[in-house]
């Protein structure tokens, strides 16, 4: 990928991240002081939903990733939302990064599983033959494998992520965890996110050996 396809494909995630995860926090949190709970959350979701049917508009497709963070967002108020003690909601809020990656694992029920629907989407901002060739590669089977192990890995580790979690909170007291608790989501996220950048360069020199001169390069740029 060029450094300009690069710079496009930074800039789309970032916007799609402040869009559907930081804005709604920003606005709930300032809403808080003056409407209850439940109204400033109905209010912080108007914006990744806005978001998400203007992508819908333009594209005439779902937007994947804008809709799994707006689901994480909302799930995630909503531990908080139920009240309880502090080691309930802190249990509540480690099952939704379980449930996330329950949703990854359940989208390998489906024709396409979740990341070949994240590649098309940041593929969209880029350039056209980029996602074009993503598309089009879906019919070789080795695609298709590489796709649906990076889907089925990060649905495990986020899983996984949540279980160690939810142990923790029954070992630890509340304030061991909040200090542990950080190390676990960093770790397992750096050592997905780390395999996943390896693989991803062993696959595409994989597909490279397999499809034909005018097919190659930009097969996984956006995985």
């Amino acid at each position: 990928m060029e450094l300009s396809g690069k710079v496009k494909l930074v800039k789309s995630i970032a916007f799609s991240i402040i869009m559907n995860g930081i804005m709604p926090l920003v606005v709930y949190n300032l809403l808080l002081t003056h409407f209850s709970s439940f109204t400033s959350l109905l209010f912080a979701t108007i914006i990744p939903l806005a978001d998400n049917l203007y992508h819908f508009m333009i594209h005439r497709k779902a937007d994947a990733f804008g809709l799994f963070m707006l689901t994480g967002f909302v799930l995630s108020l909503s531990a908080f939302l139920f009240g309880g003690s502090e080691k309930w909601i802190l249990m509540r809020e480690s099952m939704v990064t379980g449930f996330l990656g329950l949703i990854f694992i359940g989208s390998l029920l489906f024709n396409k599983p979740l990341i070949y629907h994240f590649g098309i989407r940041f593929s969209e901002s880029g350039e056209n033959n980029k996602k074009g060739k993503f598309e089009q590669n879906w019919d070789v089977a080795y695609f298709r494998f590489v796709v649906r192990l990076m889907t089925t890995v990060w649905g495990i580790a986020l899983v996984g992520e949540a279980v160690v979690k939810m142990l923790l909170l029954l070992r630890l007291s509340v304030a061991s965890f909040l200090a542990v608790s950080p190390v676990v989501f960093y770790s397992i996220l750096g050592a997905t996110i780390a395999w996943t950048v390896l693989y991803r360069r062993h696959a595409k020199t994989k597909m490279d050996d397999i499809l034909p001169p005018d097919r190659k390069n930009g097969e996984f740029n956006n995985l």
